[in-house]
């Protein structure tokens, strides 16, 4: 696995490419979230001052994950419902498309719904096989590759290079492997700076430095990096069922996939048989 890069070092590697800031916004809310009594209603308030983010919000509370009989349309509820914890990683991943120009923005809009989608997939799997917290599964499924949109900006050619790091992806060739060649730097390291740069919890900076690292973590069958482990096979999970081969790499095949899943249904305890079960019956929620 390759060692922890250091601040110069990742300095180097985003030459050029801008980090987008933590918003006001979140760290008004922050602020108010790390109050003894946090106030639902400033939350609310600052969440209403945003039309991007309102909309998100709504999104989310009314998808087919919460179940909910009637849809929900204010915004004091939909914070109610979702937490804080959720409610900041939503502002956050709203924060990285305010710094898109029209232009990409509709060159990613599959990124976007495909992060979205994976984020709610982990969730589930995270519900229902009890691995890990919900809020973090959900938390790197929205975040994990929001390298991409900033290496996009940067580099023109960059789906290209993307779609050919999942088509060459296997037991010797990960997926970040071309834009390391192409580039000095691939879209791991760029979201784990980007992930650090607004103080996400560290455990959830290093999945998203070593997301594409799955073989050589579960290769290491000893009891070290457990936690690591545990979120890491929520979200490869997820991103097999939410098809990031094919929406993001333009694949047919899942070749990333099919060079871990046994390690990593071994390691979670699920037969093929038991995961294609699971897999159906999170597509059939209706979002895929």
């Amino acid at each position: 696995m390759p060692p922890e890069l250091s601040s110069e070092q990742i300095s180097v590697a985003l030459q050029g490419i801008s980090v987008p800031p933590q918003p006001q916004i979140m760290v008004d809310l922050q602020m108010e979230q790390y109050m003894p009594d946090p106030d639902l209603e400033v939350i609310a308030g600052l969440i209403a001052q945003d039309p991007g983010l309102s909309g998100a919000l709504m999104k989310i509370v009314n998808s087919p994950y919460y179940g909910l009989t009637n849809k929900i349309a204010s915004i004091r509820r939909a914070v109610t419902l979702l937490g804080s914890r959720t409610v900041i990683n939503l502002i956050n991943a709203q924060s990285i498309k305010g710094e898109m120009s029209d232009d990409t923005i509709v060159t990613l809009n599959r990124f976007w719904d495909s992060a979205q989608d994976v984020a709610m997939t982990s969730m589930t799997l995270a519900k229902r096989t009890g691995t890990q917290a919900v809020d973090e599964a959900y938390a790197l499924g929205l975040f994990h590759d929001c390298g991409i949109p900033l290496m996009l900006k940067r580099f023109p050619d960059y789906m290209r290079v993307l779609e050919q790091g999942y088509a060459d992806a296997g037991p010797d060739s990960r997926v970040v492997d071309i834009e390391n060649r192409h580039f000095n730097t691939n879209h791991a390291v760029v979201g784990y700076y980007t992930a650090k740069s607004w103080r996400l919890p560290e455990h959830l900076t290093h999945a998203i430095a070593n997301h594409h690292n799955a073989l050589a973590i579960f290769s290491d069958d000893s009891s070290r990096q457990s936690q690591l482990k545990n979120l890491l096979a929520t979200l490869k999970m997820a991103e097999h069922i939410c098809a990031s081969h094919k929406v993001l790499g333009n694949q047919r095949d899942d070749h990333e996939w099919n060079s871990i899943s046994h390690l990593v249904l071994d390691y979670v305890g699920l037969s093929e048989y038991d995961f294609d079960n699971l897999k159906e019956s999170i597509r059939d929620l209706g979002v895929h």
